[in-house]
């Protein structure tokens, strides 16, 4: 019998830190904890389709070295944080100061903030099903803390810049923890990019706790290149009235992986998820979305869209849990997924699980092709058939895109996908021609 794979000792292997001390402590315990894990396989359910794609040589475990200050744009709206290879960028950053929000690096935490932190880290992810996770646990170098007192409310757009500069071959270990105090609202942008050539191993893991009433809305932003293997986890928990909304958008590459947890754990709790994904060339991208309603009266609204070009692969798995207690709960799951080239692949798998029974819930998966007839009527109409399938594309995910709340990411993300649509479009034609 073949033994099964472990994750290499090279990632285990301790790194210079500045953190507090209750956070060091807490990255030993994680790391001793993870000796001779089992890496993922075609075994492993919900790596079914990805495990093959995860590469951890032994040149990736060194944790990327942070370069000099300076090198991100600030948007023009908004606060903005760059964390550059793990690690927050002070002398890059504008951070907001507002009365009840604090935004801390790590490493700049006093050890009563860091035991707090340390007592939370992880609580909102189950990290039996995001394995990875476990590694960013062991692993971190620094991370942010963003931290709401009740009533707090946050005037504009906080942008994260999550950077990865691979001059030389690495990984790093982003790191996010939102505390939202009751009545509190923000705004979190999380925007990854990378810069440099070489390979890189993005581990990355936000986590978001909102108390009562309090509204987070999060939009995640994945555009690195394909040079860039990206695993990441985000998990909610929400108390009673809470509003979380999420809108991911992400473009594929040679692993892009997000898994996704809201637990609704106080009574008339609601969250949106709206996700994007497209693919080309041979790019892969995988979405793991688990909503858990604990409690009653809680809502729940999920639509994910994903688009596949050439020889990609894009993975599509959202799950419903309605457990026993959560009685009147309201909870809508909708994936639909759109081929441009017969060798593309989508597999989705919606699932709910339903153990009340006064619920109103539903569930539904589509996977095709562009509508010939609609193809014909815009091409009746003077339209090139290219120009027609590039507009019909764009309509299919323009839904999900108009609904983000933030322009200067809406336009962005827009930006990106229509070039994404239209070189789709135009290696189609040539090689139609060809």
């Amino acid at each position: 019998m073949k033994p099964v794979a472990t994750l290499p000792g090279s990632y285990l292997q301790p790194q210079a830190t500045s953190l507090p001390a209750p956070l060091q402590a807490l990255r030993r315990q994680r790391g001793e904890a993870l000796a001779d894990m089992p890496l993922p396989s075609r075994k492993t359910e919900n790596w079914k389709y990805s495990s093959r794609r995860l590469k951890l040589a032994d040149e990736l475990a060194t944790t990327l070295p942070v370069p000099h200050e300076g090198g991100s744009t600030q948007p023009a709206e908004g606060y903005t944080i760059v964390i550059r290879n793990g690690v927050v960028i002070r002398g890059s950053s504008r951070f907001p100061e507002i009365n009840g929000v604090e935004v801390l690096p790590f490493a700049d935490l006093s050890d009563a903030d860091a035991e707090f932190l340390a007592s939370r880290l992880d609580d909102s992810l189950d990290t039996r099903n995001v394995q990875m996770a476990a590694l960013n646990g062991a692993r971190f170098e620094d991370g942010l803390l963003i931290r709401l007192a009740d009533n707090a409310v946050v005037d504009a757009p906080v942008f994260l810049v999550f950077e990865t500069d691979a001059s030389t071959s690495g990984s790093a270990y982003p790191r996010l923890y939102v505390d939202a105090g009751r009545n509190s609202q923000v705004t979190v942008v999380e925007e990854y990019i990378n810069r440099g050539d070489e390979a890189a191993l993005v581990n990355a893991v936000s986590e978001y706790r909102l108390a009562g009433g309090a509204q987070v809305t999060s939009v995640r932003l994945t555009v690195e290149t394909d040079t860039v293997q990206h695993v990441g986890a985000t998990g909610v928990k929400q108390a009673r009235d809470s509003r979380f909304e999420s809108h991911c958008v992400g473009f594929g590459g040679p692993l892009r992986r997000h898994d996704l947890q809201v637990r609704l754990e106080g009574e008339g709790a609601e969250c949106l998820l709206n996700g994007v994904a497209v693919t080309q060339d041979r790019q892969h991208f995988d979405n793991h979305t688990c909503i858990e309603h604990v409690a009653p009266r809680c809502n729940s609204e999920e639509t994910y869209r994903n688009i596949a070009a050439d020889q990609s692969q894009i993975v599509f798995n959202g799950r419903i849990h309605i457990h026993q207690d959560a009685q009147k709960s309201d909870a809508n799951l909708n994936n639909r997924n759109l081929l441009l080239s017969t060798g593309a692949e989508i597999d989705t798998k919606p699932e709910l699980e339903i153990y009340a029974d006064d619920v109103k819930c539903a569930h539904g998966a589509t996977v095709g092709q562009l509508n010939e007839e609609s193809l014909f009527y815009l091409v009746s109409r003077g339209i090139g058939r290219r120009e027609a399938g590039v507009l019909l594309t764009m309509a299919f995910v323009n839904e999900l895109l108009e609904q983000i709340p933030v322009e200067s990411v809406r336009e962005t993300a827009q930006e990106k996908l229509g070039r994404f649509i239209e070189k789709s479009f135009e290696d189609d034609a040539k090689k139609v021609l060809s």
